[in-house]
């Protein structure tokens, strides 16, 4: 039986029932359930969902030992339903096998894609990108005090707006629908097609036997995504083809997509950059790059929301080091301490992957003087580990100062603050992430006040799919502040 045998020392587990294992435990979402678990039977958990089992952390203790020592025993991912459609056969950086493959695309993110050289570049795109939002917004609150906006729908034209022009150039929301209605429908029909549930696992992964006979219409309804999204990109690509766009050595835009630089590559070595590999590539750009950092920018605005102390604080950092003369831009970012600190703080309380990406070990392993063998998931529950009172002080309180001590900490302040993930597979595109939640945030918050519609539901989380979502729409007053008047009327 997995986890004994002569001289073995498995990790502790509850009571285990006949085929379905320790589903029967799982009462609520899957991260909440996990945590009450662990915090009965101990930070480190074995548990078997049907045929599959899992090793379940949730302690900084531990996490540094899965993604140092064990970082490449752990380097893998589960096949699953999910990965077997979205994944390209497996192609996808996300789900790629550790090895060849994913060392080049790993490689590509960090030289070309997501480089310090690269994000200096999109910078000009996400500020234009947050410069037309706060122009559609300030054509509206003219006049003064507007009600009921729908935050969530202005955050998410900037975000997938960021992104989309990164990867092709062009928009998905233009400026004249942004805060109306049509601008809420492409938002909320976006949110759908690139966060459909790609990374988790369902029933199917865990009795096979249930996926021969269609249960549920899952993999029907994820081969229908699918389609969407590969008939999206090969759109795009096929645009970029026929303008001849990104095969030139020119200086122009059309070098600094992504797409341009994919075409180029595929064009000097078609072997390795199929078509697959590219649309691969594009689209977990497109789900890493928008959502999470969409449900961040709202959780931050409805946590800011919450403590006006917070906010006004926040406001005085941005007005004493940007001023009323612009908008503040990413080069400011820096001299804005405190936003950081409230960005880590929301990624602290609402991850926005709280289970991380599952991994997958490929040889026997000790985790924390448990004996973990060869094909067991690896879950990391940074929900339970971001709110446990014996790791943070007062942890379901919103408190970014507590950020401010731990400057120098180490990596992933000595691993108890992991929301993207730790070792060779943690997501190369954090520094993107943060660029685009604190550049949102900051401008917002310099050039608006800010109040909630009624009572505050900060209590209503929900998990929707794979990342932590507020059950409402963020929808707020605001107020345009006189000291920036002026500048807004020139943007």
């Amino acid at each position: 039986m997995l986890f004994s045998g002569h001289g073995k020392n498995p990790p502790p587990t509850p009571l285990a029932l006949p085929i379905v294992g320790h589903l029967y435990l799982i009462k609520n979402s899957l991260h909440q359930s996990l945590a009450s678990l662990s915090a009965k039977h101990g930070p480190v958990l074995h548990l078997r969902f049907g045929r599959r089992s899992f090793l379940v952390v949730s302690s900084p203790s531990a996490v540094e030992q899965c993604f140092t020592k064990n970082d490449i025993v752990f380097a893998n991912r589960p096949r699953t339903m999910a990965g077997d459609n979205f994944s390209f056969n497996y192609k996808a950086l996300v789900w790629a096998p550790y090895g060849d493959l994913w060392r080049t695309q790993r490689r590509l993110a960090a030289v070309e894609l997501l480089s310090a050289a690269s994000l200096q570049r999109s910078s000009i795109i996400r500020e234009d990108e947050i410069r037309t939002v706060i122009r559609s917004l300030f054509r509206r609150t003219k006049i003064g005090r507007i009600s009921a906006v729908d935050f969530s729908s202005l955050a998410g034209a900037f975000t997938f707006n960021a992104m989309m022009r990164i990867i092709s150039g062009e928009r998905f929301v233009e400026e004249e629908e942004m805060g109306g209605e049509k601008g809420r429908e492409i938002i909320d029909g976006l949110r759908e097609l690139f966060f459909a549930s790609i990374l988790g696992m369902n029933a199917c992964d865990f009795f096979p036997v249930l996926r021969w006979f269609g249960y549920g219409g899952l993999e029907k309804k994820m081969a229908a995504v699918s389609d969407r999204r590969i008939e999206l990109v090969s759109r795009l690509l096929d645009e970029f083809r026929r303008k001849n766009v990104g095969f030139s050595d020119s200086d122009g835009d059309e070098k600094t997509t992504v797409i341009g630089t994919l075409l180029r590559l595929q064009k000097s070595e078609p072997e390795f950059y199929t078509d697959d590999v590219v649309m691969s590539i594009i689209l977990t750009m497109f789900v890493a790059g928008t959502e999470t950092s969409l449900a961040t920018i709202e959780w931050a605005m409805s946590l800011l929301l919450s403590q006006p102390e917070v906010l006004g604080k926040l406001r005085n950092e941005i007005d004493n080091n940007v001023g009323h003369e612009r908008l503040l831009n990413e080069s400011d970012l820096s001299k804005l301490p405190y936003l950081r600190c409230i960005v880590n703080e929301t990624l602290r309380l609402y991850p926005p992957v709280p289970l991380l990406i599952p991994h997958y070990s490929l040889q026997d392993c000790v985790v924390a003087g448990f004996d973990v063998p060869k094909h067991t998931i690896l879950v990391v529950n940074t929900w339970a580990m971001h709110r446990d009172p014996k790791v943070w002080e007062e942890p379901r309180e919103f408190k970014p100062e507590r950020f401010e001590a731990m400057i120098g900490e180490g990596e992933g302040l000595n691993y108890k603050f992991v929301p993207f993930g730790m070792g060779r597979r943690a997501c190369p595109g954090n520094n993107m992430g943060l660029r685009t939640v604190s550049l949102a945030l900051g401008a917002f918050v310099q050039c608006y006040e800010w109040e909630n519609i009624g009572e505050d539901k900060m209590s209503a989380a929900r998990l929707s799919r794979e990342a932590l979502q507020r059950a409402e729409r963020v929808e707020v007053v605001c107020t345009l502040r006189k000291n920036c008047h002026q500048f807004l009327v020139q943007l």
